[in-house]
């Protein structure tokens, strides 16, 4: 329907309507204005989860949400965070060492380990590759868990209702997890305030010049719970919103990475050309030191980031936006449309041949020259006010994960693009597991 209706048309399923949009200049309208910033019907579903952190917030408390949460994507702090990645990095490509030479390798397990164990060690200064406690390897696979539960019922509208949801034996399974979520999650939190060491980090952190990680060698990590309770200690925070953010954290932070990873992973092992180029660009950069990427040594990968930028315009792991509004969309100043609840398609959004040349292609290229598509026609992150505050975070932890496996493999095509059958969900999912070998470099 996005192609025969050249990316605007509505939808009305009982008695509601939906306006679908995958044009660049609608696309605009929306994301650009303050006025249809209020998420969708389908955010909803997290809400027993997220309650009112960032991503399901609205107006003044968003706002001030936002301006606590900025400083923990300074590049000070990420500065911090890239030691932590490096190590969860390093851990992955020795991970892998098992499928050398194996036929095939679902990437998928490899994949989310990596970004889960990252993300919960940078958000809440926790531990939970295979050496930790129970307890913690029984966390990472409650969230999966929980992400299981919210996708199957997005699917079948009879569990849209709370009342009939919570009767199912999904609903029932759902609540068991979260409160197993819930009390992991406070008792790290409980642990981290009373260190009370969190003010000192963050403030030495933030105060700290010069390139290399200060703590690199330091049990006495920088977590982004340090931040909120740094914030909750100057009385801009309080507990309730301290759990808010860190559960928020946790649902971003993994998943769509991981999703993310996973498509460039199997395009690089299409295109042996760009893995090469890839290793060319990461010795240059580092020299024949093969040490640790500094954020800066990251930076100036510019062909990786291209490709990785590439990648995310094919599959964009969130494929869709959903809002609600309740003023007028108005475009180019004349043009008026009154829809309730309106859906950015950035799947098709990001394949139009008016927008991209050779659209359907992996073409990394395109990306190191100043953009000839309409600046709402790609939108991986999103943009305006919503935009993804963790987009930095994300390019970071993309870019040492594939600079760590490149270094240690080649990869080889198994699954092809032409392969991948999509299955409606929140996230950009396949119907099967997405297939690369591995042989040693």
């Amino acid at each position: 329907m996005s192609h025969k209706y050249k990316g605007v048309f509505e939808l009305r399923l009982g008695n509601s309507q939906i306006l679908l949009l995958a044009h660049p200049v609608y696309v605009e309208a929306v994301i650009s204005s303050t006025k249809h910033n209020e998420k969708g019907y389908l955010y909803s579903f997290l809400r027993p989860w997220l309650n009112d952190g960032l991503l399901l917030s609205n107006g003044k408390k968003w706002y001030q949400r936002r301006k606590i949460l900025t400083p923990a994507f300074h590049f000070k702090i990420l500065r911090h965070f890239n030691s932590v990645l490096c190590d969860k990095s390093a851990k992955l490509a020795e991970n892998l060492q098992s499928e050398v030479n194996r036929s095939k390798t679902n990437i998928n397990s490899f994949i989310s380990d990596f970004t889960i164990n990252s993300i919960c060690e940078t958000a809440m200064g926790t531990v939970l590759d295979e050496e930790s406690a129970t307890v913690s390897q029984s966390y990472k696979k409650a969230i999966h868990e929980l992400g299981t539960h919210l996708f199957y019922r997005a699917l079948r509208i009879w569990l849209h209702p709370e009342s009939i949801f919570n009767l199912s034996q999904v609903g029932r399974a759902h609540r068991r997890t979260l409160n197993f979520i819930t009390s992991f999650r406070n008792c790290v939190v409980e642990q981290r305030r009373q260190n009370e060491y969190f003010g000192d980090l963050y403030t030495k952190t933030m105060n700290e010049s010069g390139d290399e990680d200060f703590l690199i060698n330091n049990k006495n990590r920088l977590a982004m719970l340090d931040l909120l309770l740094h914030a909750e200690k100057q009385g801009l925070i309080d507990s309730e919103g301290i759990n808010e953010e860190v559960d928020t954290f946790m649902f971003e932070g993994h998943d769509t990475t991981a999703t993310a990873l996973q498509f460039a992973f199997m395009l690089l092992a299409n295109n042996p050309n760009s893995q090469e180029r890839i290793l060319e660009e990461y010795s240059t950069i580092l020299g024949s030191t093969n040490g640790r990427p500094t954020l800066s040594d990251l930076s100036e990968m510019k062909y990786l980031e291209a490709c990785i930028k590439e990648s995310l315009r094919l599959y964009p792991p969130v494929h869709f936006i959903e809002r609600t509004s309740d003023s007028p969309l108005i475009i180019r100043d004349s043009e008026r449309l009154a829809p309730k609840s309106i859906t950015i398609l950035l799947f098709d959004l990001h394949r139009r041949s008016d927008q991209f040349v050779e659209a359907l292609e992996f073409r990394p290229e395109r990306f190191l020259k100043e953009p000839t598509w309409h600046p709402f026609a790609y939108l991986p992150f999103s943009a305006g006010p919503r935009n993804c505050i963790g987009q930095k975070f994300a390019m970071m932890e993309m870019k040492l994960a594939i600079t760590a496996v490149l270094s240690n493999y080649r990869l080889l095509p198994v699954t092809k693009p032409q392969d991948i059958v999509f299955v409606t969900d929140v996230i950009l999912r396949t119907r099967d597991p997405i297939f690369v070998k591995f042989e040693k470099r």
